[in-house]
């Protein structure tokens, strides 16, 4: 049934919505139909990549001590419900046999590719129209309902994914070659649509790697790789329109705010204003925060202070995680966020595996441009993806401490290719 849980949930992200909220519902399932679950329940308390997700969801539980908006409160529990439930599953569940984990992969990574195509093939409908629409700050929207900037970060994560996933044995030589095809998909289709953070979160990755590789004493390929960091990016704004329609229109965003313009119509403008915003009430509320469900609340009624020349449709959100976090539980907030991101890589055998790397590189600098938690969409594919790469690779290294007398079959996502 994990394996039910895991294709709805991709199928979610790519194109049902409602199959987000099925997942988790058929991960418990999952879990309940396990023949030895009194006996691996426990994994659940022993497998520290699921707690720190539950310490999130218990500190949301804590809030309502002092939260205004109860029904906000109550709202958010829900919403993150799956923070529990879908790192239970993977840490308690059956696990999936390693061509399953692969066929998870494959249907992510080719989908998010197939996605990428068709949002392309409006672009090259009318390019003009669509260069224009860059021009003025806005972005193509994909074939499917799926908020463009966690579109960015799903491109990304293919572009990464479907290159790793061609190293794995399991797959056969045609799969393989779609695999390579999928990830320059990705990578064109981020470039021709100018996504800005999914560029941002491809080159982090790349430049990680470039630094990775140099520190291993290998100074060609690390050399070589940042070479194209550098060359990939001025290429893309000399060839095409959209990339350098981009650029002028980001810029022309951010002098409007500094020179104290009327802002309503720029994007990036909006969202420094929403920083300030953000930052004045952190001042009074910095050690647990406004509570999460309050921080819209609290954001209108500092936005009366100091609306910038806004109008109350265009006094947006703040778009960032960590300064989200710390808005709505202070420095608690933002300790267990960033617990959640980098504990992973302060144990060894999770630094070793590729696919936990790169997704969580890709999801911590997303946050530093956007609030992913606040769609259902986002929130759903970090809760999914940290189960999946994260939660499963430390019940993977539980089991073999646990029985380093049992061969087992070693899956490409769960331990190092």
């Amino acid at each position: 049934m994990l394996w039910g849980a895991c294709l709805a949930g991709v199928l979610g992200l790519l194109a049902v919505r409602i199959f987000v909220s099925f997942a988790p519902i058929i991960g418990v399932l999952a879990v309940l139909a396990n023949p030895n679950l009194k006996r691996d329940i426990g994994n659940y308390f022993r497998n520290r990549a699921a707690l720190w997700p539950a310490a999130t969801l218990l500190f949301l539980l804590i809030t309502g001590l002092y939260t205004s908006d109860l029904a906000g409160w109550r709202h958010e529990l829900l919403r993150y419900l799956p923070w529990a439930t879908v790192p239970l599953a993977f840490a308690v569940a059956v696990p999936l046999a390693p061509r399953q984990r692969v066929a998870v992969g494959a249907f992510f990574v080719l989908g998010t590719a197939l996605l990428g195509l068709a949002t392309l093939s409006k672009y090259f409908l009318d390019p003009g129209s669509a260069t224009e629409a860059v021009r003025i700050g806005q972005n193509m929207a994909p074939v499917t309902p799926i908020f463009h900037i966690t579109f960015g970060a799903m491109l990304a994560l293919t572009f990464f994914g479907g290159l790793l996933l061609r190293r794995t044995a399991l797959a056969p030589p045609w799969l393989r070659l779609l695999f390579l095809v999928a990830a320059v998909a990705a990578a064109a289709t981020l470039h021709i649509l100018a996504y800005r953070t999914g560029l941002l979160v491809l080159y982090a990755g790349l430049l990680a790697y470039a630094l990775r590789l140099l520190l291993q004493k290998h100074i060609a390929l690390g050399v070589a790789l940042s070479v194209l960091v550098v060359a990939a990016p001025w290429a893309a704004y000399t060839a095409l329109p959209t990339v350098r329609e981009r650029v002028s229109s980001s810029i022309w965003d951010v002098q409007q705010y500094a020179l104290g313009h009327d802002i309503n119509d720029y994007s990036l403008a909006r969202r420094l204003a929403a920083f300030e915003t953000a930052g004045a009430i952190i001042a009074q509320h910095w050690l647990v925060g406004v509570g999460p469900a309050d921080t819209q609340a609290a954001m209108r009624e500092q936005y009366r202070w100091q609306d910038f020349g806004l109008r109350p449709v265009n006094q947006v959100e703040v778009h960032n995680q960590y300064v989200l976090a710390v808005l709505g539980g202070g420095v608690v907030g933002l300790g267990l966020l960033l617990a959640l991101l980098f504990w992973p890589l302060t144990q060894a055998h999770l630094r070793r595996n590729p696919y936990v790397c790169f997704f969580l590189l890709v999801e911590a600098t997303a946050m530093l441009v956007d609030s992913v938690t606040a769609l259902h969409i986002g929130r759903h594919l970090l809760i999914f993806g940290y189960a999946f790469l994260v939660v499963a690779a430390e019940a993977a290294h539980q089991q073999k401490k646990r029985a380093l007398n049992t061969p087992q079959e070693a899956s490409p996502l769960v331990e190092k290719s």
